[in-house]
């Protein structure tokens, strides 16, 4: 399979122009006291490529089921993935794929709609926004919930961010009640 196979969203270009966009994982003070530069340091941006192809690859699931195994050699056969923090993307594939009923009733308290009635991009991003919130611990819940906006601005329809936003933060009221809603 070539690169040209890889089904892909319209916007997908390498060169990833909303990395340079602040967010709260690559802005704020820095060390000395100066403010870090747009697009953080290498290895968020690896984080956020490696979210932005794990939500391609949740999309093209929900679009044509595959095996994980079957999905993830596709995108390994695209060259920018030696780019990406590839331990996250898989980490993220396959634990979607492994709590999928579980997220999908996680998440569905707080939608508006039954989520099988999701439009399929908003539906891959919630997953991962809440998979992100249940399993991955270790990513504080702020960074969680932006880069899952991120993902919806850059790929979703023009106020699905929002939706994104409002689904994500009640559910980590529920999931994470003592972190904090905002890093400071």
């Amino acid at each position: 399979m070539t690169d040209s196979m890889i089904k892909r969203f319209p916007q997908d270009e390498p060169d990833h122009r909303d990395s340079s966009r602040p967010s709260p994982e690559n802005e704020g003070p820095s060390p000395a006291g100066g403010k870090r530069r747009a697009g953080g340091s290498p290895a968020r941006k690896q984080r956020r490529w490696a979210r932005e192809r794990a939500a391609q690859g949740l999309y093209q699931q929900l679009m044509n089921p595959i095996p994980v195994d079957q999905l993830e050699a596709q995108f390994m056969e695209d060259s920018f993935m030696l780019r990406i923090d590839l331990e996250f993307f898989r980490r993220i594939l396959r634990g979607v794929e492994q709590h999928a009923v579980d997220l999908d009733a996680s998440i569905e308290p707080h939608l508006d709609r039954p989520v099988e009635e999701l439009d399929p991009i908003e539906h891959a991003i919630l997953r991962l926004g809440a998979f992100e919130l249940i399993h991955a611990l270790d990513v504080p819940r702020a960074i969680v919930i932006n880069e899952a906006v991120e993902l919806a601005k850059r790929f979703g329809a023009t106020d699905g961010h929002r939706y994104i936003n409002g689904v994500l933060d009640r559910l980590a009221d529920e999931v994470r009640p003592t972190e904090p809603r905002r890093e400071r």
